[in-house]
């Protein structure tokens, strides 16, 4: 759940102090209560308009979240997670993932964060969990330091896997091929926010599929987004073996739903909800089928119920839940389709007020040799123009 943050002078003062240190562990939630939050906002002339993630010799970064009330930032690289307090000191990290570690959230309810993880080999996909107050050193283990947890997700390993030409033969990580139901390449986006045509009420985990981009089909072209809620996760959670992949995990997900944006490389790459404006921001890699828009955000209004309807492309008329966009931005005449032309495919994260990180992802050779890197930059969401977003300068 994203929600402002209070940052004032004290605040930032410690957040640097933090650097080198364990951080403060914030006082556990009721699971059935009220997200933890900051007590007030403060002027957005507090925030900083950069923070810096460091350069890492990891994969480049997937995605960002913020623990507001403690001022932490966490920051994925593929295969390693950096936490960094809001001056860019690094904390900690998370390192030795084998799998694919793509977007992130804080969950204020349990003060841990979220994450997509994939292991398209073995076709394992999971939602990685970190107790984040374990994290006080560089370099700490994915599997021995007690910090990371996993649960299986079934219904992505079955959509990902799915034999659609029905010859018997699964064809593997490869778009080429009529495989993969709704042509899924597993997971990317997640974000915690209420259930679709509801401003409030329960949290729930949203995971985004990741979709192949393959420009013969015409059963890829909905965004898919699956509902859990996690309170009932505990009885899942198994520390993460690599060599040895588990399968604890819910056999169903709560709630499917679909989006009609037309076909995007590689699906909903970042996913998040701004609580204030009950919108979800979806940043993905551009499509390239000329019949659509193929914008880089979507945005999803989510006080609008979905639907049951006929998911367009898929056989047999199948039926699903289908989520509207939101019904501003650019305009696609011939589809009806609305989006903005905006990157927002590596890290995006709503703070409050109208206000959200935005990372941009570069190589940095500094050290002699390439490493990945980014800079999260502060920007306003008006919803003008081709972006709908100004950037902070001062």
């Amino acid at each position: 759940m994203k929600r402002k943050f209070a940052l004032i002078a004290t605040a930032v003062s410690l957040a640097i102090a933090l650097s080198v240190a364990a951080p403060v562990s914030a006082a556990p939630a009721d699971p059935q209560g009220p997200p933890a939050h900051a007590e007030a906002p403060a002027s957005i002339e507090n925030y900083p308009t950069t923070i810096e993630s460091g350069s890492w010799d990891a994969g480049h970064i997937q995605g960002i979240a913020i623990d507001e009330k403690n001022g932490y930032v966490y920051h994925s690289f593929t295969n390693t997670l950096v936490k960094t307090d809001l001056q860019g000191n690094v904390i900690g990290t998370v390192e030795g993932f084998t799998g694919h570690l793509g977007d992130l959230d804080f969950n204020t309810r349990d003060g841990r964060v979220y994450g997509s993880l994939e292991y398209k080999a073995v076709e394992a996909f999971y939602i990685a969990i970190f107790d984040v107050n374990k994290i006080n050193a560089v370099g700490m283990d994915a599997e021995d330091s007690g910090i990371v947890t996993a649960v299986y997700l079934e219904e992505v390993v079955e959509d990902f896997t799915a034999d659609m030409d029905g010859n018997g033969v699964f064809d593997g990580d490869t778009a080429n091929t009529a495989d993969h139901r709704y042509g899924s390449s597993g997971i990317d986006g997640v974000s915690f926010g209420p259930e679709f045509g509801k401003k409030r009420g329960k949290q729930h985990l949203m995971v985004a599929y990741g979709v192949y981009r393959n420009d013969a089909r015409a059963d890829n072209d909905h965004q898919v987004l699956l509902q859990y809620d996690v309170s009932r996760w505990g009885k899942y959670e198994r520390q993460l073996t690599q060599a040895d992949p588990h399968t604890s995990g819910p056999a169903d997900e709560d709630a499917k739903y679909f989006v009609h944006t037309g076909n995007t490389a590689f699906g909903v790459q970042n996913l998040a909800y701004d609580e204030q404006s009950n919108l979800w921001y979806m940043g993905v890699y551009r499509g390239g089928k000329p019949e659509y828009p193929n914008r880089t955000l979507y945005v999803l209004d989510g006080t609008v119920a979905p639907q049951e309807q006929i998911i367009e492309g898929q056989p047999n008329d199948e039926t699903g839940l289908v989520v509207p966009l939101l019904q501003q931005g650019l305009k696609h005449e011939a589809t009806g389709i609305y989006g903005w032309e905006f990157k927002s495919d590596v890290g995006i994260e709503p703070i409050g007020d109208g206000y959200f990180y935005v990372a941009r992802d570069y190589r940095d050779s500094s050290s002699g040799h390439a490493q990945q890197a980014a800079t999260l930059e502060l920007h306003r969401w008006t919803g003008e123009g081709a972006s709908g977003f100004e950037r902070v300068i001062r």
